[in-house]
């Protein structure tokens, strides 16, 4: 069990360090998938902020400070539920829907795993 959590976790750390990078440098998928859900561009430093801190707040947890991990891992599932909502009420079905679906499901399996383990 630890097994998975420790590799769950590391992947959502990899996952929201990426996502984070990409929004802060406004690569050309994020200003073009932003913008097809109504997300202005000058909100896209503090989400990356978020999910940055996320991506840390989970290091924090599998290196020994575990409520905060707990803490990241539900502020992210909290976010990407967000970033579903904003892809729905847009109408966005398309495959850029199964990115924060994506990213939800790693938060949920590392909140889901850091409890049990824990």
């Amino acid at each position: 069990m630890v097994l998975a959590y420790v590799g769950v976790t590391v992947a959502a750390i990899v996952a929201n360090a990426f996502i984070a990078v990409a929004d802060f440098t406004r690569a050309r998928f994020v200003l073009e998938n932003s913008a097809s859900v109504g997300v202005p561009e000058s909100w896209l430093t503090p989400l990356a902020l978020l999910k940055a801190a996320g991506a840390v707040g989970l290091l924090l947890g599998l290196l020994g400070v575990p409520f905060v991990g707990l803490l990241a891992a539900t502020g992210l599932l909290l976010f990407f539920i967000g970033a579903v909502i904003t892809h729905v009420r847009a109408g966005d079905y398309s495959v850029s829907l199964g990115f924060p679906i994506f990213y939800l499901l790693l938060a949920a399996a590392s909140l889901v795993l850091g409890i049990a383990v824990g």
